[in-house]
């Protein structure tokens, strides 16, 4: 990599406030990250004041416009040559997103994924992580276990190249049908990342609903982007 090459880790935040500080101060030990920025989706909780004390750069979005609207803005707003998406609630582990950079800036692959290690509770019974793995293969014939992972690293090449970034939940698979579509290789890294892991509470399947339906409807757009 030249030393010109800037690499930027972005991180959405959605009512983070107990876990983005230690996500950050992780991700601040890592030499090979240039810059990192914090996207504030809305929070309804005190996340934006404690962003505000860390050493990061800082958008603030008053209202909550999801995930991909806020990765959107950080692409817009700060240069870069790599690109690394980190999710806000992985604490210590945020420094695992290391094994992900070298393989991009080495071009050993164009974009990387996180492959996270099996969960510690039962989650839900897989339909939203089936949708996303089967609408990938649909559309390439390409069968990934990472296709709802949003801890990945892009070359600023596939970004620029990628046409559709849905605004919420759909994102990881649109940006992965779009990689893939247009000739770029992905590989997945396993790491020992974690994050928050949600269970079986009314709450939670809301939750997972809300997924399943942005999901369907991206893979939806995707089929008539063809």
């Amino acid at each position: 990599m030249s030393a010109d090459n800037k690499v930027v880790a972005v991180v959405p935040v959605f009512n983070e406030e107990d876990t983005i500080r230690e996500t950050v101060r992780n991700l601040n030990n890592i030499d090979i990250i240039d810059s990192i920025v914090v996207v504030n989706d809305g929070s309804t909780d005190n996340t934006a004041n404690v962003v505000k004390e860390l050493n990061v750069n800082f958008i603030n979005l008053e209202k909550n416009k999801g995930k991909g609207y806020a990765i959107k803005e950080a692409i817009q707003q700060f240069d870069f040559d790599y690109l690394v998406l980190v999710d806000g609630d992985l604490g210590n582990t945020s420094s695992e997103i290391e094994k992900l950079i070298y393989p991009v800036i080495n071009d050993e692959a164009d974009v990387t994924i996180a492959k996270f290690p099996k969960p510690l509770k039962k989650g839900g019974f897989g339909f939203v992580k089936n949708l996303a793995k089967n609408g990938v293969y649909f559309y390439t014939g390409k069968k990934l276990d990472t296709t709802l992972s949003g801890q990945r690293v892009y070359k600023k090449q596939v970004v620029d190249k990628v046409d559709y970034i849905p605004n919420r939940f759909g994102i990881e698979v649109a940006m992965t049908v779009g990689t893939l579509r247009k000739g770029y290789s992905i590989k997945e890294v396993e790491v020992n990342m974690r994050h928050r892991e949600t269970g079986r509470s009314v709450k939670d399947f809301v939750h997972r609903g809300k997924q399943f339906i942005n999901i369907l409807w991206t893979l939806i757009v995707l089929f008539f982007r063809r």
